[in-house]
């Protein structure tokens, strides 16, 4: 009678098991890298909502130097928090997120910040931020 040979040899577990642990070491930066870079889009989102309220302010008085948090419809800097966002702030016009609470260490305590310019009746936006440019959503770059 003839002996069939059934599973794998050691040598064939262990090419597997290795390549399996590079694949998951390239895999794993790559990951927290998206996960930082779609919880700092939080605060890019939260500051953008504030824009509206920016721009009516400056329609209204003509500068931006009456746009401050807790003032002229602004809401205080501690209202607009998100899970990954831990305040923004606007003073003169100018938008202040800060990422915190549950967001990633690679984005903890950094900030993204929108620049208000006025251009002939209409208002241009500046983004900038003091995380590295990975982190930072495709729009704010």
């Amino acid at each position: 009678m003839k002996k069939v040979q059934q599973g794998f040899t050691l040598i064939e577990l262990m090419i597997v098991v290795a390549i399996i642990g590079i694949l998951a070491a390239i895999a794993l930066p790559a990951y927290q890298d998206y996960t930082a870079r779609s919880q700092f889009s939080e605060a890019v989102n939260l500051a953008g909502g504030l824009k509206t309220v920016v721009a009516d302010i400056y329609a209204d008085k003509g500068a931006f130097t009456d746009a401050d948090s807790g003032s002229f419809g602004v809401p205080a800097a501690a209202d607009v928090k998100g899970k990954y966002t831990t305040s923004v702030t606007v003073t003169d016009g100018v938008v202040v997120a800060l990422a915190g609470g549950d967001a990633s260490a690679l984005i903890a305590g950094k900030t993204i910040t929108l620049t208000p310019t006025a251009n002939n009746g209409s208002i241009e936006w500046a983004c900038t931020s003091n995380a590295a440019d990975k982190y930072v959503p495709a729009a704010c770059r």
